[in-house]
This record gives structure tokens, sequence and C-alpha cells, in this order.
């Protein structure tokens, strides 16, 4: 049995985007049930180096609609990082996840050699379609949904390892 590139990321990022914003609802039931301003939440951090919460769920959203449109072969969409509440947070993993949706499996068709480059701050590195899903794409997702998670954990919403992993 062989598995697609279509079939290795888009449920992934579709699944673990549903986790992030049941997440986000519990922090928003949590902070009207406590009476805290939720821009505590949104503008939490685990440390004074790391991006706040609201910037973890943008590029978790950035992550997964940037791996789907570049395996795809398509344009990666544009959002502004102008969420400054759990309900603009909501809509950016909403848009996303539409996008997601958008892409076929057939759009996915040999993205496993596919050449992938990528910008970043300091430089400019290239993968193949595979090693950039295995080695940067999901572990970069990964690791921007689990900041956002221990977040809100460590500011005392009641969430745990099943809410992160989903039903």
């Amino acid at each position: 049995m062989s598995i697609s590139m279509h079939q290795l990321s888009i449920p992934v990022f579709e699944r673990m985007l549903g986790n992030l914003s049941a997440i986000i609802a519990k922090a928003a039931a949590h902070a009207e049930a406590r009476k805290i301003d939720p821009a505590v939440f949104v503008n939490a951090r685990l440390a004074p180096d790391m991006f706040p919460f609201s910037r973890q769920v943008q590029i978790a959203c950035d992550a997964a609609k940037g791996a789907g449109a570049r395996l795809a072969g398509v344009e990666v969409p544009s959002h502004p990082d102008t969420e400054s509440s759990f309900a603009e947070l909501q809509e950016r993993i909403a848009k996303t996840q539409t996008f997601l949706r958008s892409l076929s499996p057939a759009q996915f068709d040999g993205s496993e050699a596919r050449r992938i480059s990528l910008k970043l701050r300091d430089r400019e590195v290239e993968f193949q379609g595979l090693d950039f899903l295995t080695q940067f794409a999901l572990p970069n997702f990964y690791f921007h949904i689990s900041a956002a998670y221990a977040i809100l954990r460590h500011n005392g919403v009641d969430i745990g390892k099943r809410d992160y992993l989903g039903a």
C-alpha cells in the first residue's frame, strides 16, 4: 500500500487546526467564566523572546497553507497578520482549512520530488517535496501548534493531551 503526499499532509493539517480551534474555544470560555480579558491570553508568551499566542496561531496557519500550496504547485494565499482576538484567530483557522480543502489529491501527484525553495529570514533553502514535508513543514507546524497549546495551558486554561490530539 502506498500513501500519497496529499494523505500525509492535508488531513494532518486539517485535524490539528481543528484541535487548535477547539482549544481556542476552551480558552475563550475560560476567560469569560473567570472574567479575564481575552487579550491576556492572545498576547501571552512562554518566554520573553518567544512569539505570543496570536503569532503562534498565525504561523501554524501559514505553515499549513504554505505547505499545502507548495506541494500542490499553487500560489500560497496571503493573509495579513492582524488578528488580535480569539474570534479573529478562529476566522484565520477557518480560512486556512477552507483553502486546504480546496486542494485536490491530484494536485499533489509527483510532489514528493517537486523542488521547493523557501526564503527564510537569513537564507534560502531548497528541498524536494517529501523532505520539505517531513523535515520542515510538519515539524514547524507542530512546533507552533504545541507552543500555542503550552501558552494556554501555562496560563491556566483547562486543556490536556486529549485536547491537543483531538477526538
